[in-house]
């Protein structure tokens, strides 16, 4: 699939800032630090469609971005960053407050679920992706930074994720926005999903594949 253009549409701070949900939306959501602009950047072919920030945490917006590629149009939806430990409970309920309202507005969305790959999942991301296994939203692990380790390395902690996360290691896409290795296979998965969508759509499609289960 190609990525013609990509163009920021607005900035949402609470539940009336939300788009209406008409049009396919990919979310990403990851903790802070997880690298979650750059790899939108990586997707987009873009150097500076979502701001790269030094300060985790900064994050505190719905961001939303329109992509045309050659198979149509979707919306990318950047989620703000969680699990910074420097942020007040204030703000942590804010953001969990914010989180809830947009997944109660949103209709068709799938995520995707950053995660760094050498430290595997946290207690924020399992809560996130429960959250969504709970709320029926499907969703697919994204293992970034995995130019940090070796080929081995890589394989040993995909099993480690998928052990922990009760799922099979072929539904991880391992990527890397720094040295942007494995953004076609993420693009090939982002094809598929508006191909079910425009399914889904016209009443083709029964039954919704390609949604991760967490077993609890």
């Amino acid at each position: 699939m190609l990525i013609k253009d990509t163009k920021f549409i607005k900035s949402a701070a609470s539940k009336e800032g939300f788009l209406d949900g008409g049009r396919m939306e990919i979310a990403v959501a990851g903790k802070s630090n997880v690298g979650k602009s750059s790899f939108i950047n990586m997707l987009v072919n873009r150097n500076h469609a979502a701001r790269v920030s030094n300060t985790p945490g900064r994050t505190r917006l719905v961001n939303y971005f329109d992509v045309l590629t050659d198979k149509g149009e979707f919306v990318l939806t950047d989620l703000p960053g969680y699990g910074f430990a420097k942020v007040s409970k204030e703000e942590k309920a804010n953001w969990g407050k914010l989180m809830e309202g947009y997944f109660e507005t949103v209709g068709n969305v799938r995520v995707f679920v950053l995660i760094d790959i050498r430290h595997g999942p946290s207690y924020d991301d399992i809560g996130l992706i429960e959250y969504l296994y709970f709320k029926a939203v499907p969703f697919y692990i994204v293992a970034n930074k995995s130019d940090k380790l070796s080929r081995s390395q890589i394989q040993k902690a995909k099993k480690e994720i998928a052990a922990t996360l009760k799922t099979g290691d072929a539904n991880i896409i391992v990527v890397s926005s720094l040295k942007k290795t494995g953004r076609e296979d993420v693009l090939d998965v982002v094809e598929r999903l508006m191909t079910e969508s425009l399914e889904v759509e016209s009443g083709e499609l029964k039954v919704e594949s390609g949604e991760l289960k967490v077993e609890k």
